[in-house]
Parts: C-alpha cells; structure tokens; sequence
C-alpha cells in the first residue's frame, strides 16, 4: 500500500521476528517465535480477530504479540487483511533459509459440527485455494468474508502455498475458528525441525525461494 513503511529486525539464529509497518489505514507491529508455548498478547481493536489470533498462536505453539491500530471507523477490512500481510512477514523472516524445516503441514480439525481442512507447504511460492462456504455474512459485527481476505494476506506474505477447505459445517464462528486452527495446526508441523534432514533445505533446488 501506498505510504508504507517496514522495519523488521530478526534475532541471532533464533527464529524470531519483529516486523512494524505504518500505513495511513494502519500501524502494526508484530513479535513472532516459532519456537514458542503458544502465548499470545493480541490488540488490534477487532475483537474477533484477537480471538482467532490467540487462537492461532495456541495451537501452532508460536508466542505471538501484536498491537494494531486501524481505521476501524470505517470497518474492519484494512485492519484484518494488514495484520495478515504483517504476520505473513514475520513468518517468513523468522524462517530465514528455512534450513531443517518439515517444509509440508496438514490438519484436519473438528469444531462442534464444523470440519475444516489445511494444507501447507512453506514453497517460497505463495498461493491460496480457499474452498470455505459460509452461510451467515457476520459474525458478530466481523464480516466473514475477512477470514479469506487475512489467510491470503498472510499466504502471500508467507510465501507459503495454503489450501482451507471446509468438509462440514454451518455456525459461522464454529467455520472461521475451526479453519484458524487447521492452519495454525498444519504451520506447526511445516515449521518444525526435522531432526533427519541434517539442516538441509527440504527442496531437490536446494532453494525455497520461489
């Protein structure tokens, strides 16, 4: 977006990011490690969103912290596709060469009557297949369109090819948290360290970069 600004700093060897970006819809600032306990602080002013963020961070067992401030007076589009964009950057800096990695993640996740399917591979070519009907178009005062609009933010942002698809389901909140922690459940498996691949790079190129 136009007027955008980055900072990102990562940590050592660590895989640990910090990414801020300011636009005149948006300031953000994100704090990732992928070797976390699923601890999250999350403050964006979209309450639904926060949920589905710590939600997020729980179950991929990453420590997350994000504070967002949006033009919420108009709605909460900018605010949720942003914080996508930012913790798909984060996500790729604190994966550096991505030396080690499972490189692939899947999930399949029940939810009351909601089933929700994710697949993942950290490909350094970014993509996503959304296949998850909803049936209401709010939830609360969250439209449920935004839950595609923040996965493909963070997919691209990524580099990560991302296919949700929804097997069952008709509540709305039980469809977008059930398709949250499928994804988070799958970038768990795809970020951790294969203790037999030697820090190799899981790619016949040898390059996860596209």
């Amino acid at each position: 977006m136009d007027g955008s600004r980055n900072q990102n700093a990562k940590t050592g060897g660590s895989r640990r990011a910090e990414i801020a970006r300011a636009t005149s819809e948006t300031d953000i600032r994100i704090l990732l490690d992928l070797d976390g306990s699923g601890k999250a602080e999350v403050a964006t002013g979209v309450g639904f969103l926060d949920h589905m963020l710590t939600a997020l961070a729980r179950h991929a067992m990453l420590d997350l912290t994000v504070a967002a401030k949006g033009d919420l007076h108009i709605d909460d589009h900018h605010t949720t596709e942003d914080v996508g964009i930012v913790l798909g950057q984060a996500i790729r800096q604190a994966l550096g060469d991505k030396r080690g990695i499972r490189r692939f993640g899947h999930a399949l996740l029940p939810m009351d009557e909601a089933l929700a399917e994710a697949a993942l591979d950290i490909s350094g070519r970014p993509f996503l297949a959304w296949s998850v009907p909803f049936q209401r178009p709010k939830i609360g005062s969250f439209d449920t369109e935004l839950v595609e609009e923040f996965f493909r933010a963070l997919a691209f942002n990524a580099g990560v090819t991302l296919h949700v698809t929804l097997k069952a389901g008709t509540n709305a909140h039980h469809v977008a948290e059930a398709c949250f922690k499928a994804v988070a459940r799958a970038l768990r498996m795809a970020v951790e360290n294969d203790p037999r691949a030697a820090g190799a790079i899981p790619s016949t190129k040898g390059s996860l970069e596209g």
